[in-house]
């Protein structure tokens, strides 16, 4: 199986790494000094165990130079995937799988829904619709990442936690393709149950990720620190169950009930959550997908979230805040 992974950073490395493993003939798009780094000296995977493991992996930093394959992974973030959809043709063969792997509501989430809002562009992660023009809805996987990856020099990922990938055809279905798929992430000693539900994963995922990523960029503050501080655990509450009402109109259930993914936060010691990362790094965030987007489906839902709304504009302000300062940065440097 000939895959492609588009953004080879921290977690679409490591993915790559495991399914190279696995004997897929992978092929890693990525740029700069980790660019440099692959083609030089291979990609370094330092395991959970401590263990530390060196591939040798065909690496481009231009998509057009990669050829076509079977499966092409997006392992960028939620704001990245808009910039690389026009030269996505170039690695596709006729029957070639798309596997999304951003945070968030994804750009397809009403794709092959076959609900009341069939088709509905999420328009918060696609605005101009550019992203569901370019990827057709009968090429997509579903996928859910849990792993928690970074990269601690050019070309050498650190594996922190976590190996499952939750898979999912968009209609449910549980095809021969998506079955090979999970195969060969399995044969690389990943995770990835077949659910025929991966838009209720997508949901329990962001239960979290809506939650204590702006909570803690706003306060600076860790996991178990802000579940275990009262008044930011009840704000937690708060905008867990505003969002579970939107969830719920739109045919979403929970498996994990709210007190226990609250108690699964807390036992994360010292944990900055990628959105403080960014913050303090003066990145963009995945704000627009993690909140903005439910906003927008909780207008679409006609649901009161207003402790999620609150959160939002704080979040949103103190971003754009960053964002300003970093020309001034730049130039005192």
């Amino acid at each position: 199986m000939r895959i492609c992974i588009v953004g080879a950073g921290a977690i679409g490395g490591f993915v790559g790494a495991r399914l190279s493993r696995a004997g897929a003939e992978v092929t890693l798009i990525a740029r700069g000094a980790h660019l440099a780094a692959i083609r030089r000296d291979g990609l370094a995977i330092v395991e959970a165990s401590g263990e530390r493991k060196t591939h040798r992996i065909e690496a481009h930093q231009r998509i057009g130079d990669a050829g076509a394959f079977d499966v092409v992974i997006l392992a960028m973030k939620a704001t990245q995937v808009r910039a690389i959809v026009n030269e996505l043709p170039s690695l596709l063969r006729r029957d070639t799988i798309i596997v999304p792997m951003q945070n968030g509501i994804p750009f397809w989430y009403f794709h092959r829904h076959g609900g009341a809002h069939e088709g509905h562009r999420v328009a918060t992660v696609d605005p101009d619709g550019a992203i569901a023009a370019a990827i057709a809805p009968e090429r997509i996987v579903g996928c859910v990442v849990y792993p928690a990856c970074e990269i601690t020099a050019p070309g050498v990922i650190r594996h922190v936690e976590g190996e499952r990938f939750p898979l999912g055809e968009l209609d449910g279905q549980v095809t021969p393709r998506v079955q090979a798929l999970a195969g060969v992430f399995e044969q690389g000693g990943l995770k990835a149950p077949v659910l025929a539900d991966i838009r209720a994963e997508i949901w329990l995922k962001l239960w979290g990720n809506l939650t204590f990523n702006p909570i803690s960029a706003l306060t600076r503050a860790s996991l178990d620190r802000i579940c275990d501080e009262p008044l930011t655990r009840h704000l937690a509450v708060q905008m867990m169950t505003e969002a579970a009402a939107v969830a719920g109109k739109l045919g979403i259930s929970f498996r994990v009930p709210l007190e226990k993914r609250i108690e699964g936060a807390s036992r994360v010691r010292g944990h900055k959550t990628s959105m403080l990362q960014d913050i303090e790094a003066g990145r963009q965030t995945e704000l627009e997908a993690l909140l903005g987007s439910v906003i927008e489906l909780a207008d679409l839902t006609v649901t009161d979230i207003p402790h999620i709304r609150a959160v939002y504009a704080c979040a949103r302000l103190l971003e754009n805040s960053v964002q300003r300062q970093q020309p001034a940065a730049s130039q005192a440097a």
